[in-house]
């Protein structure tokens, strides 16, 4: 078997079939009214004060603990947690009593568990399900990160979870609330996501300390959120509502294996031991406290919290003695309060019918910040290996998903074995896991997730291997070089003869440098048509030279490049060569036919970017700092650790005062080689016909022999005066405009936009998440830099940009990890990349907006040697293919092409950029595609539209409608479903499940078209 059929090493289908396209064919989706929890609501008192208790379970999908440890209740030395034995648990308790409700959240666990259950209790499962009495809030595979997230992945998990429960309860089992009580702070794009979604509203337990206590006060602790500036409201507005007490259960009242010291209730006047009062007293006292902060006759207590329920009896017990006590005994006394067993969505009803207008929210909720000097912005940048594995890994889903659609079903079985995109879906939702995306979970923990993504990999590169062969009509031994970031690849540097197969995901012709180790001799590259193509083949790298040529991919398809060494003499050798440093030396520059980049001679640092075409010229300085966190046996209060940024100084220290520079340049690169020391070294580069510079930047490991933990940022210092502002993307979508602390007259004044905002921590409270992109203008120019990978930013200074690129520390930061943030191993030293763009503010959206897609969903590059056998006999070769008959216009994205059923699809399009953003190319217009005859191999015979999700019709999916403080809107008709005309307005997604009939390959056998 090839390298791309190695067996996984993780048993298939140990989270059961959820997400698995070769599957029977799902359910019909709801087309009627809802029958709803709506109807199966406990009964309220309208003139009273309701108590709405929710029982619930906080399930972290892996953490202290492996998601398969916190499953099977193992490890508990090193947290409790068995989630097998809470749903064991908490389903009997449900079915003893038939008032007691539950909130169950995490669909990785919950199917897993399902798919262990007999046919007896799978049957009494759906009958409490469709009781109202367990209800599924949020309901994706996880309650997955915020900051750290970008959004296909996000609604790749919300769709992988809400299919598992529309397939196994139908319109019973729909969430229509979204539950996210523990992500550390909460972006604007995820409102959006699950607006779209259908939700009704969402929960949220953590956020801002000052924040919250304000909106105490102002009785805004429920509110509407508007969370796009560019769809019509409310398609992406939100009901919000902010818990009291994060997601705990109210001091002296949490009744867990887990709870420290809190008594049952006894409920027993002749027991010594009777502290019923005390507790009714104290829970009336808490209830009427929170009442104060919120607007109607209506609270909710959240029962439970981490791995609670795994002896559900004992919670339930003591509920149900509290519900009978004060219902009776203290409305007997006059009491006003009435308690009941409730959940989010019947919460979320009485809320609505109460029809009040509700204040409006439209920043987000970061930093998040629980405390003076502790703000959870450390994460944005924690574990920067696994964070650019986990974006590496979605930009492979998507081809393996793509080509497991176009393929038919002979991607998943053919030459090289079984293989399917499922497992490495599942692996992909796992890490957007709140504790996993966002590296604060303990190392052994990040080991796992790397398992689960290596596995997921195993079997989706079996998938491209009966993919490619199926398209191209030729069985090749294909082979994929995941380490070509550190120019290893052992077929390229082993072979005199190999082939390239180039698959580019979007929807849209590529250009792009391919770039390979090699044996020692001169090489020659013919594209796909048997010309020769320019080479460079004496690159050097760490050991072997370096094959550089430039290839070109059709849109959602591949091209196939011939590799041939033709003589072992080693063409001219490209060395880079010293450069001479000595004060007052000239300046050196690198150039193409658009940029030129100029270096001091005397620093070595970046000095000046230049845009030829537009002749704008920016000086700029960019070199390597440290923040100095805390270090061992310091006596400080709060120290940085896996979530929390704490330095211990608001001035960065320079990782050194200049860098040594080597300096190369071939006909189709030029590079300056840039040393800032044993640790920290950089490659500005510019290639033929680039529009950007890229800075590919390498660091680690750490040296923390000084006893000092530090937190290292690559900073740009430019003098534009961008008046205190600067912009980030919110998951890879829409941009936030930022703004940070600034000078004035009444002194240092620092900005939250909705509350005046005490500032404690000048730099880590006005850090954010960078998924893509993040940049400043002056109203003329703007400098925007894109990561590779999701990274913590900000500007602190006007004309001044810093990213956190790696983090080694020496203390835990007291958030339960319970370990330094402190790699070894691989993930210890960490290369990536930044592409910096300068353009003019009318075009920089077309620049960063394309470049952004470009890198997010990278052409897959997989290697085979030369001489292969025929797909089968009769069969020709395809050196290119393309799935589309026509392509795509540059403002619509195709962001999911995956198999749903045996004839169906699921289809993805989206218009990427914002209302009035783009004035160059009009690209921020509306844009009308004709879907007809589009794909090549396949043709939609049927399509449905749904909901962003996929789990309900669009034309009767409703949501409950609320009245925001500036008036409410009328929700956007439905327009006709006309596949020849599908129009999207600006940041829309339109999804489609589509019926398809797979058209008969021009090298198959004769006959009838293929259908599945």
């Amino acid at each position: 078997m090839t390298a791309l059929g190695r067996a996984s090493g993780v048993r298939v289908g140990g989270w059961g079939d959820a997400g698995r396209a070769m599957r029977g064919p799902p359910p019909p989706l709801p087309s009627g009214p809802p029958p709803l929890h709506l109807f199966t609501c406990p009964t309220v008192q309208p003139d009273m004060l309701n108590v709405h208790l929710l029982p619930h379970t906080h399930d972290d999908v892996g953490w202290v603990k492996t998601v398969d440890q916190y499953y099977y209740g193992v490890q508990n030395e090193l947290h409790h947690g068995a989630v097998k034995n809470i749903l064991d648990s908490v389903i009997s308790a449900l079915r003893a009593e038939p008032s007691r409700r539950f909130v169950y959240v995490e669909m990785a666990f919950f199917s897993r568990w399902w798919h262990q259950q007999t046919n007896a209790t799978q049957q009494a499962v759906r009958e409490l399900v469709r009781q109202g009495r367990l209800e599924f809030a949020n309901g994706g595979w996880v309650m997955n990160d915020e900051a750290a997230t970008h959004y296909g992945a996000i609604v790749d998990q919300m769709t992988l979870g809400l299919r598992f429960l529309q397939d196994t309860f139908g319109d019973d089992g729909r969430p229509r609330v979204a539950w996210h009580i523990d992500p550390f702070g909460h972006s604007r794009e995820q409102a959006s996501l699950f607006a779209q979604m259908g939700f009704d509203g969402i929960f949220l337990g953590r956020m801002d300390y000052q924040d919250r206590e304000l909106r105490k006060k102002k009785r805004e602790m429920e509110l509407v959120w508007r969370a796009s500036a560019s769809l019509q409201p409310p398609t992406a507005d939100l009901f919000t509502g902010l818990l009291s007490n994060a997601y705990d259960p109210p001091k002296h009242l949490c009744w867990d294996l887990v709870c420290d010291h809190d008594s049952s209730m006894v409920g027993d006047p002749f027991s010594p031991e009777d502290n019923a009062d005390v507790l009714i007293d104290h829970f009336l006292d808490v209830a009427t406290k929170q009442w104060q902060s919120y607007r109607t006759n209506h609270i909710v207590m959240t029962m439970g919290g981490d791995f609670h329920y795994e002896n559900a009896h004992m919670w339930f017990s003591n509920l149900d003695k509290l519900i009978q006590l004060v219902n009776a005994e203290q409305q007997a006394s006059g009491s006003p309060v009435h308690v009941l067993y409730s959940t989010p969505a019947c919460y979320l009803w009485e809320l609505n019918k109460a029809n009040l207008t509700w204040s409006l929210k439209e920043d987000d909720f970061f930093p998040y910040a629980d405390g003076p000097h502790q703000f959870w912005t450390g994460y944005f940048s924690s574990r920067p290996a696994l964070k650019r594995y986990e974006r590496v890994s979605y930009n492979f889903l998507q081809v393996c998903k793509q080509l497991e659609a176009l393929a038919a079903p002979a991607a998943n079985v053919g030459p090289y074995g079984s293989g399917d995109s499922a497992l490495l879906e599942e692996a992909m939702a796992v890490l957007q896991h709140h504790d996993a995306i966002t590296g604060t979970s303990r190392q052994l923990v990040a080991d796992d997730y790397a398992r689960r993504l290596a596995a997921g990999w195993g079997r989706c590169e079996v998938l491209l291997s009966n993919a490619l062969a199926r398209l191209s009509g030729s069985q090749e031994a294909f082979s994929i070089c995941p380490e070509l970031n550190i120019s290893v690849c052992p077929l390229s540097q082993t072979s005199a003869r190999f082939q390239v197969a180039i698959y580019n995901p979007l929807a849209r012709k590529v250009d792009r440098m391919v770039r390979l180790p090699v044996s020692a001799g001169a090489f020659l590259v013919k594209d796909p048509s048997g010309h020769a193509v320019p080479s460079d083949d004496s690159l050097p790298s760490s050991s072997f030279p370096e094959l550089l040529f430039s290839a070109s991919v059709p849109a959602l398809g591949f091209s196939i490049y011939s590799v041939s060494r033709v003589s072992l003499r080693r063409s001219k050798t490209h060395i880079p060569q010293p450069i001479s440093q000595k004060p007052g030396s000239a300046v050196l520059n690198i150039k193409n036919e658009h940029i030129r980049a100029t270096f001091n001679l005397e620093t070595g640092f970046l000095m000046q970017i230049e845009d030829l075409e537009q002749k704008l010229v920016l000086p700029m300085n960019q070199s390597f700092f440290w923040y100095k966190a805390g270090t061992v046996g310091q006596k400080i209060s709060q120290s940085s650790g896996a979530y929390i940024f704490k330095p211990q100084q608001q001035k960065p220290l320079p990782v050194s005062d200049s860098a040594q520079i080597h300096l190369l340049k071939t006909p189709l690169v030029q590079e300056v080689h840039q040393n800032f020391s044993a640790w920290c070294a950089q490659v500005v580069r510019l290639y033929r016909g680039q529009r950007h510079l890229e800075l590919e930047w390498t660091v680690g490991p750490i040296p923390v022999g000084d006893k000092w933990g530090k937190e290292v940022i690559s900073r740009f210092d430019m003098p534009l005066d961008t008046k205190g502002y600067f912009y980030t993307d919110s998951n890879g979508r829409e941009i936030l405009k930022r703004r940070k602390k600034r000078e004035s007259r009444v002194g240092e004044r620092n900005y939250r936009p909705t509350w005046n905002l005490n500032q404690t921590e000048p730099v880590a409270g006005n850090y954010y998440p960078v998924n893509t992109r993040i940049y400043i203008t002056d109203g003329k120019k703007q400098l925007t830099v894109l990561t590779d990978r999701s990274q913590g930013g900000s500007s602190l200074q006007d004309g001044s940009l810093e990213l956190m690129v790696h983090r080694r520390l020496l203390l835990d930061d007291n958030r339960g990890v319970g370990e330094p943030l402190l790699e070894e191993g691989s993930g210890s030293w960490v290369r990536g990349r930044h592409l910096v763009l300068l353009d003019a503010v009318g075009t920089a959206a077309a620049g960063h907006r394309l470049l952004a897609e470009k890198e997010v969903l990278a052409p897959q590059v997989v290697l085979a040697p030369s001489g292969s056998a025929l797909y089968h006999p009769g069969a020709t070769r395809q050196l290119q293919f393309s799935g589309l008959r026509r392509e795509l216009p540059p403002s619509v994205h195709l962001l999911t092409l995956a198999r749903w059923g045996p004839q169906t699809l699921l289809l993805r399009l989206e218009h990427q950029f914002a209302r009035g953003e783009d004035s160059g190319r009009n690209l921020s217009s509306p844009v009308t595609l004709n879907l007809q005859n589009l794909f090549s191999t396949f043709t939609i015979t049927r399509l449905q539209e749904t909901t962003l999700a996929a789990n309900q019709p669009r034309a009767s999916a409703s949501r409950l409608q609320w009245n925001p403080d500036t008036g409410t809107t009328p929700t956007p008709t439905v327009p006709p479903l006309d596949p020849a005309s599908i129009t999207l307005q600006p940041m829309e997604i339109r999804t489609f499940v589509a019926s398809v009939q797979w058209e008969e390959f021009a090298w198959s056998h004769g006959g009838d078209p293929v259908q599945a």
